[in-house]
C-alpha cells in the first residue's frame, strides 16, 4: 500500500499509465499494472503484444487496459489497423489509441482518413473506446482541425495530441484548440512529455480529461509533497 493517502485521486482517475518502449518486458509491464491498482490510474497503456497480459492482471479491476494501433507513425493499411484493433479488443482492450494517417491528412486525403478512422471504430465493434492520435507536431492550425473534424464524423470518442516518439509533445494551445473544435462532443487526450503536475494541471484545465504519461507516480505525488492535492 502506498504511503500517499492524500494524493489527487481526481487527477490519477485522469490518467492512462503508459509504458510502449520497445525493451519493456514482462516484468515492467506487471509493474505497470501493479502502480496502476495502487494509485487508481485510469488505464494502463501497453503495446498489443501486452495486452493479454494487463487485461489477466487487472482483470475485476476498473482499471481499463488501453493499447496503441498503427503505433507510431499510422502509415499502415486501414485493413491493418483494424485487423490490429480486432485482435486487440479479443485479448481485452477497452481502450485503443490509434496513429490517424498523417501523411494523408498533409496531402489533402479527408477521405482516406475519414475511411482509416471509421474502420478502426467499428472494428471496436462499441467494445472499445477509440482515440485519435493526431500527431500536432506535425500538422498546422488548420489541419488540427480539419484532423478532429474528421474523427468527430467517423464516430472516435477521443482525439489525442501525440505518440510521444514525435519531435514534440502536448502543449496547452493545442488543448485549447482541440477542445474548442470538438467542443464536449469528444474527449480530449494531452499526451507526449507531460512529466509533472504543473504541466497537467495546466492541460487540465485548458481542457483536457485525460493525460496520458509514463511519469504518473511523480505526478500525482509531486502534487502531495507540494500540498497540491485536490486542486484541480
Amino acid at each position: 500500500m502506498n504511503q500517499l493517502l492524500n494524493f489527487d485521486r481526481e487527477l490519477a482517475g485522469m490518467i492512462d499509465h503508459t509504458l510502449l518502449t520497445p525493451d519493456a518486458d514482462s516484468v515492467r509491464i506487471e509493474k505497470l499494472c501493479q502502480e496502476a491498482l495502487e494509485y487508481q490510474f485510469k488505464s494502463v497503456c501497453v503495446n498489443p503484444f501486452w495486452v493479454s497480459m494487463a487485461a489477466k492482471i487487472l482483470k475485476n479491476s476498473p482499471i481499463n487496459v488501453c493499447t496503441v494501433i498503427g503505433f507510431p507513425l499510422g502509415l499502415i493499411s486501414t485493413v491493418s489497423k483494424v485487423q490490429e484493433t480486432r485482435e486487440a479488443v479479443y485479448s481485452g482492450a477497452v481502450e485503443v489509441d490509434m496513429v490517424m494517417n498523417i501523411g494523408a491528412l498533409k496531402s489533402g486525403q479527408a477521405g482516406v482518413v475519414l475511411d482509416d478512422i471509421r474502420q478502426v471504430v467499428k472494428a471496436a465493434r462499441g467494445t472499445a473506446m477509440v482515440k485519435v492520435i493526431l500527431e500536432t507536431c506535425f500538422l498546422t492550425m488548420e489541419e488540427k482541425v480539419a484532423a478532429c473534424n474528421l474523427a468527430l464524423q467517423a464516430g472516435a470518442d477521443f482525439v489525442k495530441t501525440s505518440t510521444g516518439f514525435g519531435p514534440a509533445g502536448a502543449t496547452v494551445d493545442d488543448i485549447l484548440l482541440l477542445r474548442e473544435t470538438v467542443g464536449s462532443k469528444l474527449g480530449v487526450k494531452a499526451s507526449g512529455g507531460i512529466r509533472d503536475y504543473e504541466e497537467a494541471a495546466a492541460m487540465v484545465k485548458a481542457g483536457a480529461n485525460r493525460i496520458g504519461t509514463s511519469a504518473g507516480i511523480q505526478i500525482v505525488s509531486h502534487a502531495v509533497i507540494e500540498g497540491k492535492a485536490n486542486s484541480l
